[in-house]
């Protein structure tokens, strides 16, 4: 068969960790005319939703990935080119053999995505009982998966677990799996605890609140968590850096990570140079990461770049955990809830606001007495917060 001379859209690679994309949506056909620059796509990421913008213009030709299938990032997803010009390119997709209606035995190409083809070997599906619903009748993932639905689930007993239901973790919850196992696998974590008196910083943040106008961000205490950590990171080069190939990472730059629990798992955009920001400039763009997160709006380049990274569970009535390594970076600092709690003062027994906050260090790179001081320093910064302004 002849089909047209066509320039290759591949899957592209839109962050470092990216291995595989989802297309979402397609926002153009087959026939339909593209510039440069124009959103063809929209692709799931490992950390976020991305439009796709073609750089060649033309017709398209063909879709090849179709919507809801993924593709490793280098794969063919659609073609696009002039529908005038033609080469014979060939045809590869698999013969199946089947029988007309007079009883005669023939072969037929089948139209199959490469990821449909794939989960139909597997699954040990006859491609001549499905039928396509993808572009031009192309099988798609869908209709693999509805084929295995369909069939009876021979050989499998009731166990007294009960009915059990298979989920298909999203892009964004494969990678952190991967990357959870790979921290507690390669880097050795230790932890330090301490507790820190908050009582001051509650004080100084009800002044705040007082004084911000209405309609700008009143700084949380975890904001206060940030700024304390980025002027302590700023002071200790190992904790702000990393170990990779067996050598130290140490960064000019101290970007704080923020994670955020959204609604397929965990994401942690970064506040840039947090330690030459303040504390409003801080709680202002800490909203907007967490809201873009929640929206799913959030980018690659907002999730990127990250030297430290802070976990709060507070919110949640956690009082103490400890948080696995966001590696390659060489800790984390986990945040308790602030709890209302007696406290022995000059010896007597006062009412006290008391925070745990625990940092899991990495030892290859952060020796014990260099977390130690480091998360010393923070306990100092916001015990007296009037430092966080400085």
């Amino acid at each position: 068969m002849t089909v047209a001379t066509a320039t290759e859209v591949v899957m592209p690679r839109l962050s470092d960790s990216m291995e595989e994309g989802t297309i979402l949506s397609w926002n153009v056909a087959v026939g339909d005319t593209v510039a440069v620059g124009q959103e063809i796509a929209e692709i799931e990421t490992d950390k976020a939703n991305m439009a796709y913008e073609a750089d060649v213009a033309g017709t398209v030709l063909e879709i090849v990935v179709a919507e809801n299938e993924s593709a490793e990032v280098g794969a063919v997803i659609a073609r696009i080119g002039d529908p005038d010009d033609e080469r014979d390119e060939g045809d590869r997709s698999p013969v199946v053999a089947h029988t007309t209606t007079k009883g005669e035995r023939g072969a037929e190409r089948v139209k199959i995505s490469p990821l449909a083809r794939r989960i139909a070997r597997d699954s040990g599906i006859d491609l001549s009982s499905l039928e396509g619903t993808g572009p031009g009748g192309r099988i798609v993932k869908r209709d693999v998966e509805g084929a295995g639905a369909a069939a009876p689930a021979a050989g499998t007993p009731e166990t007294a677990k009960g009915e059990v239901t298979i989920q298909e973790p999203t892009k964004a919850q494969q990678v952190v799996a991967r990357r959870m196992a790979e921290a507690k696998a390669t880097a050795p974590h230790f932890y330090l605890t301490a507790e820190i008196d908050m009582g001051a910083a509650v004080a100084a943040r009800s002044r705040l609140k007082a004084l911000t106008p209405e309609g700008e961000s009143v700084p949380s205490f975890n904001d206060m968590v940030v700024k304390a950590c980025a002027i302590a990171l700023r002071e200790s080069p190992k904790a702000n850096g990393a170990y990779r190939d067996g050598r130290f990472e140490l960064h000019s730059r101290v970007n704080v990570g923020i994670a955020v629990a959204a609604e397929e798992g965990l994401v942690v955009p970064t506040v840039f140079d947090a330690d030459r920001k303040g504390l409003r400039e801080i709680a202002a763009q800490a909203r907007a990461l967490a809201a873009k997160v929640r929206e799913g709006s959030i980018t690659p380049p907002e999730l990127s770049g990250g030297t430290f990274t802070v976990s709060n569970l507070g919110m949640f009535g956690i009082e103490e955990f400890g948080a696995v390594i966001n590696l390659p970076q060489a800790a984390i600092l986990a945040v308790g809830a602030i709890r209302e709690a007696p406290a022995v003062r000059d010896g007597e027994v006062v009412p006290a606001h008391l925070m745990k906050v625990t940092l899991s260090c990495d030892h290859r790179i952060l020796y014990g007495a260099e977390g130690a001081e480091f998360l010393a320093r923070v306990k100092a910064l916001l015990e007296e917060p009037l430092a966080l302004a400085l």
